[in-house]
């Protein structure tokens, strides 16, 4: 089978590792594919001619995308339709990565994938008519996972920024207020080829088990980071409001992901509590 992945974040690095065997695997930055130019994608997947596509290339700066509108909409939204359309020449199966931001964060409990959509921000608006491109125009050869709180050993993540700044900085204040699903990288890797598998069919939503709040998420990177000796010293970690740490995005208070219908289709999906996926990855920056 031939898998085109489209992004080399943490998800696109996180396949290439743990690609099956039997899979010829192509993986593109955008500067090797520009999914928003057609002409582009079109060259690549008539001349790869993947049975499947992976769409982990996403616009994700949130607060930089309320100026930068023109640009996350076309990563978002136009890159993604021109995947499903170059995919549907040729019957090829598309897995496109989507985002708790597509809620507005109002629930009081997790979302499920049919829960009503009310992104707050440009990001999370683009998002949402990404997977409304796909919806609307991909006929039953696709599937949407939303995703939440991404980290992993690779790129540039929530876990690193703690890393580097409990180790600079005499003291930290992190958001208390804004709860979600973290979600190990490698995790969401293993659940995409399992997706691919199968064909996975419609939208659902992959986060690790548990829930946090960022300075849950916070506590327990320095605490199990100093365990590993990847931090030295262990510094004061207050919580704050969202009000006292104003941002050009909004974010939902509140984005907890329902991974029921997930468990239901993928049984052989891998489940991880995000402390022990946490610990894992960890593992890996300590070994």
């Amino acid at each position: 089978m031939k898998v085109l992945v489209c992004g080399k974040g943490q998800l696109g690095q996180e396949l290439l590792h743990s690609c099956p065997a039997g899979i010829e695997l192509l993986v593109h930055d955008s500067e090797e594919l520009d999914i928003t130019d057609s002409k582009s994608v079109g060259r690549v997947i008539s001349s790869f001619r993947p049975d499947a596509i992976i769409n982990a290339a996403a616009y994700t700066a949130v607060d930089k995308a309320e100026t930068d509108i023109d640009n996350a909409w076309a990563v978002n939204c136009t890159g993604p339709e021109n995947l499903l359309l170059e995919a549907n020449k040729i019957g090829a199966y598309l897995l496109h990565i989507s985002t708790d931001f597509v809620f507005d964060g109002n629930n009081a409990r997790p979302y499920e994938p049919n829960h009503a959509v009310g992104p707050l921000g440009v990001y999370g608006q683009s998002k949402r008519a990404g997977e409304l491109k796909i919806i609307e125009q991909g006929g039953d050869n696709w599937a949407i996972l939303r995703t939440a709180w991404v980290f992993s050993a690779y790129g540039n993540n929530f876990v690193k920024t703690i890393l580097r700044l409990a180790a600079d900085k005499p003291k930290l204040t992190i958001i208390a207020d804004q709860i979600g699903s973290p979600t190990w990288a490698a995790m969401l890797a293993q659940t995409c080829w399992e997706a691919i598998r199968v064909r996975l069919a419609g939208v659902h939503h992959c986060s690790c088990d548990g829930v946090a709040s960022w300075f849950d998420f916070a506590i327990a990177i320095q605490e199990m980071a100093a365990e590993r000796n990847l931090l030295s010293h262990k510094i004061p970690i207050l919580p704050i409001t969202t009000e006292q740490y104003p941002t050009p995005a909004k974010r939902p208070h509140y984005s907890v992901l329902d991974n029921s219908s997930l468990k239901q289709a993928l049984p052989n999906a891998p489940r991880i509590y995000w402390r022990d996926a946490l610990g894992q990855m960890l593992d890996e920056l300590a070994n």
